[in-house]
């Protein structure tokens, strides 16, 4: 059901735990986590991934760094979660392959999803071998490659996985190899690039691609491009997962997740439900149906209480009840737009990228991400980050979460440069 859609009807009835899966979570890591698994069903709703037979939890536990995670990841299992993700990039495989030696019946009860970042489709079975050595399976459930069109030419991004052109046979080639293979069932892209409306249509009409991770708000434009695209995409059985949802301050995923009382005065549903701020985002996301799962990097015993809890209470939200909460959400001055689209940088007349500047700021002072934040900052080329002389209020005039850039570049320079 695409977002102008959205019913009351769309009622997801809650599965029964397996005795596997109950008694994985009970025999998990320390004590204390297994203390903490509530003797209550902690089932959480499930639907498709598309078109590939893969049934995926609402709620999808990100990775994290630090010592925390495997602490993190047990609690998430017991409480429901049935997919994980991480990457090369994160250094977080090491922990899940730990936790499958230790307790080697989750590996079979889960959901798992890892990416790699090729120049070309034909490094994607060389890497794939190395993610299963690393996370110490024989199989994955999704392969992602990472950010795509983030170091790629978009053109040749769109080929590739619409499979046109001599890069488009490559990734067909390396999709059909590697699923054939056993050792991955279902092949796609996460992006959260400003033309990734452009690359998920293009997905849509390729039919190579099987799943895709994006960034995603759920007030899109009914008539914008991306909205359009997902259109497209799920129409074409291509399983979609939300990340990236929303940042702003104290709100969302930052680490310690103070909610201001505006937002709940702006937005009545909230209280209505029982809900705080980010478990309403977090049902508005579910009410799209075209988003099988959304993948948050829950870092604390707090978020992941919180996430799992908004997951087995979901109910649809309207329209306008969704509505309510978007005005209540970006009142609270957004770090992230998630909707960007690179419109942003043409109104201000710059060639920076501001949308992933303010991206970057939002792994430092939200996600916690800082030495990754840094690392992306330096890697893009001097004009991507050179702002002088840019027409910031036009700027944020143009941006459709009306982001304050004036104040965020000076973060950024503060924090990043």
């Amino acid at each position: 059901m695409a977002h102008d859609e959205i019913s009351q009807t769309d009622r997801r009835a809650f599965l029964q735990a397996s005795a596997l899966g109950t008694a994985a979570a009970m025999s998990l890591s320390t004590g204390s986590i297994a203390q903490d698994a509530p003797a209550k069903d902690t089932t959480i709703p499930t639907r498709k991934l598309g078109k590939t037979g893969i049934e995926v939890t609402l709620l999808d536990q990100g990775a994290v760094r630090g010592s925390a995670y495997d602490n993190v990841l047990r609690l998430s299992y017991a409480r429901g979660v049935r997919v994980f993700d991480t990457a090369k990039v994160y250094g977080t495989e090491p922990n899940l392959k730990k936790w499958f030696e230790k307790t080697p019946e989750v590996r079979k009860s889960i959901v798992l999803i890892t990416k790699d970042m090729p120049k070309r489709p034909t490094q994607i079975p060389k890497m794939v071998d190395e993610r299963l050595k690393a996370l110490g399976t024989d199989y994955l459930d999704v392969f992602f490659v990472h950010g795509l069109g983030d170091d790629h030419k978009l053109e040749d991004a769109v080929n590739m996985v619409a499979g046109k052109g001599e890069i488009g046979a490559e990734f067909k080639a390396a999709a059909d190899a590697i699923k054939k293979s056993g050792k991955v069932k279902a092949i796609g892209f996460s992006s959260h690039h400003k033309d990734r409306a452009q690359l998920i249509q293009a997905a849509a009409e390729g039919g190579i691609v099987d799943a895709i991770m994006l960034q995603y708000s759920p007030w899109l434009e009914k008539d914008s491009p991306l909205n359009k695209a997902l259109d497209a995409a799920h129409k074409a059985g291509i399983g979609l997962i939300s990340m990236k949802q929303i940042a702003a301050h104290g709100f969302g995923d930052a680490p310690k997740g103070n909610i201001l009382e505006d937002v709940m005065k702006k937005a009545p549903i909230l209280k209505e439900r029982g809900l705080k701020p980010f478990q309403g985002l977090l049902h508005a996301i579910w009410s799209d149906e075209r988003i099988s799962a959304v993948c948050v990097s829950m870092r604390n015993t707090d978020q992941v209480r919180e996430n799992t809890e908004a997951a087995r209470k979901y109910e649809p939200l309207k329209i306008a009840e969704i509505e309510q909460l978007r005005d209540a959400v970006l009142a609270q001055g957004p770090t992230l737009c998630t909707d960007c689209d690179g419109r942003c940088s043409l109104a201000a007349g710059t060639t920076a990228e501001l949308g992933n500047l303010t991206r970057f700021l939002t792994y430092h002072q939200h996600l916690g991400d800082r030495t990754e934040a840094r690392r992306q900052f330096a890697a893009m080329a001097p004009e991507a980050r050179d702002w002088t002389g840019a027409d910031l209020a036009a700027a944020r005039e143009a941006c459709p979460h009306g982001l304050d850039f004036a104040k965020l570049m000076q973060d950024v320079e503060r924090h990043l440069a």
